[in-house]
């Protein structure tokens, strides 16, 4: 009797092609939906340092002064927050940038404002998966809040006229990592 070689087996180059443009079409479909999911997941953190921050300048500016942020800058939020995980700090001195990773290339920024009566914080390139969720933790120590994109002018979701809302401050905020926060407190 002839022994009989068996077949090989294997898969055809278009059954490896189908299967390849199967999974090249779902990374295509899932990959923004799981960077919207990341930036989700940061806004608490984000939220609980900014908070953090608020609440401890406040409680440490000179009594009875006028001007007790005077002179309050990004180099005090940077030595607060140096060794979190949360934010990137890079530079020294004038040159410290402090990223909060809430959209690509987005800087966090503190400045005084009214002459040193208050402070604020500035967050640029803020993804639109972010929103309304930074403004809605802010909105407890914030005075004041604004929202713009791509040099619009700012809107005010929370002032001293201006109750804050969670659906006007999602609707003022546009899609993509172009949004910019700016939380102010006295």
């Amino acid at each position: 009797m002839s022994a009989m070689k068996p077949a090989q087996q294997g898969f055809s180059l278009i059954e490896v092609s189908i299967v390849t443009a199967i999974v090249l079409l779902l990374a295509i479909i899932g990959v923004p939906a799981i960077g919207g999911y990341v930036v989700e997941n940061k806004v608490p953190k984000v939220g609980e340092e900014l908070a953090r921050f608020i609440l401890q300048t406040k409680v440490n500016a000179p009594n009875g002064s006028s001007t007790p942020y005077s002179g309050i800058s990004t180099l005090n939020f940077a030595s607060m927050v140096h060794d979190s995980s949360i934010f990137t700090v890079s530079g020294t001195g004038a040159t410290t940038k402090v990223m909060h990773g809430l959209g690509a290339g987005g800087e966090v920024s503190v400045a005084e404002s009214d002459s040193g009566a208050a402070f604020s914080i500035t967050l640029s390139k803020v993804h639109d998966a972010a929103c309304p969720s930074i403004a809605s933790v802010m909105q407890r120590v914030s005075d004041t809040i604004t929202v713009g994109f791509d040099g619009q002018a700012a809107t005010a979701v929370k002032d001293q006229s201006t109750h804050y809302s969670a659906l006007a401050a999602e609707s003022y905020c546009a899609a993509g990592a172009v949004n910019t926060f700016v939380f102010t407190a006295s």
